[in-house]
């Protein structure tokens, strides 16, 4: 806010209309909104400044997010020349019962070290405070009532994590995340040898499929429904095949639908973004171990059209296709207008 509306008289001088506009900018600045005409890059600043508020990042720290946003020229809440989000941050603030703050977890807080994070573990033989890792709630920024990131390489999903604190998770954590139970690791690496990326990221998910399609669920249940995540909104007219100027990002508030949730506390794990994850080909890749190289790409979950064109299964379980496949840590890893990510944390 500029010094000019620092007066005493401020009561005295604004005139109701203005005071409806400063509260609607308020709104916009406490919940993520983006403003019509606004630049990327502007969009961006409000972002950062944003991030480092809600979860009290260093000045180093805010800085080394916006130099990998500045690198890419295309990271962001989507486009804002073309995105039309089907809600604001406001109507998804008032539509959540007791607002944005209710997603609040003093427990979780103090088992993670960080708001907005949920404990990963399995209640049927241990409690949140046998947790050795946690999951963020939403998609980056991983901010309730704000539009998630997206136009970032699963490379930038990995710096960024880093940046905050946190990691990538593995495949596995964003799996048990969705199914309500972390289930310990299956990667099936007796599968890969000889094979190229490609023919083990399918020998080992067709294995991992089969096992895991008799008991398929969603975050929120035992059968796909309609209208219980964010995916309802529509593509652009102009978007083909994908691209910057093409496709906007529709995407929902993160948080905007409250039964999009899993047993253990995290939502839109369907709809909303599809998310980065790494998938391990070897023991020593796996990001829950410490691992700093990494694997290759698994995009998980669903996106914002989802009710309206089921392109893919999304049950929490389900291993996809070795789709714009390429070593996570790869400078050409996938990106597009649907594609977002969210990260972990061990403890």
């Amino acid at each position: 806010m500029s010094d000019s509306f620092r007066t005493p008289a401020i009561g005295s001088v604004l005139t109701p209309l203005l005071g409806l506009v400063l509260a609607a900018s308020l709104a916009l600045l406490t919940f993520g909104g983006l403003a019509r005409g606004e630049t990327l890059q502007q969009a961006n600043e409000a972002l950062l400044k944003q991030l480092a508020d809600t979860h009290g990042l260093s000045a180093a720290q805010v800085q080394a997010v916006r130099q990998i946003f500045a690198r890419s020229g295309a990271i962001g809440q989507g486009n804002p020349r073309i995105t039309r989000h089907p809600m604001t941050p406001a109507e998804c603030n008032a539509r959540v019962p007791g607002g944005a703050g209710s997603y609040e977890d003093r427990r979780n807080t103090r088992i993670c070290g960080d708001r907005f994070m949920a404990p990963l573990y399995d209640p049927r033989s241990q409690s949140a405070a046998d947790a050795t890792s946690c999951i963020d709630q939403f998609e980056f920024p991983n901010i309730p009532c704000t539009y998630p990131v997206v136009w970032v390489k699963a490379r930038e999903a990995a710096e960024i994590c880093a940046a905050v604190g946190k990691r990538l998770c593995d495949a596995h954590e964003w799996e048990g995340a969705c199914a309500g139970a972390l289930e310990p690791p299956d990667y099936r690496f007796d599968l890969v040898a000889g094979a190229s990326a490609s023919g083990a990221v399918n020998r080992m998910r067709a294995a991992h499929n089969a096992k895991y399609a008799p008991t398929r669920s969603w975050s929120y249940g035992s059968a796909y429904q309609r209208g219980i995540c964010a995916a309802a909104s529509e593509k652009s007219s102009t978007c083909g095949g994908g691209g910057f100027n093409s496709c906007g990002s529709n995407t929902y508030p993160t948080g905007a639908f409250p039964n999009c949730k899993s047993t253990l506390g995290v939502y839109d794990l369907h709809g909303n973004a599809a998310e980065h994850m790494n998938l391990p080909l070897a023991p020593g890749q796996m990001a829950s171990a410490g691992s700093k190289e990494l694997g290759v790409t698994e995009m998980k979950g669903s996106w914002f059209i989802f009710d309206r064109y089921y392109a893919h299964p999304d049950w929490c379980r389900w291993r996809a296709p070795f789709w714009h496949g390429s070593r996570v840590l790869s400078p050409s890893s996938h990106e597009n207008y649907h594609l977002g990510f969210r990260c972990c944390k061990s403890i």
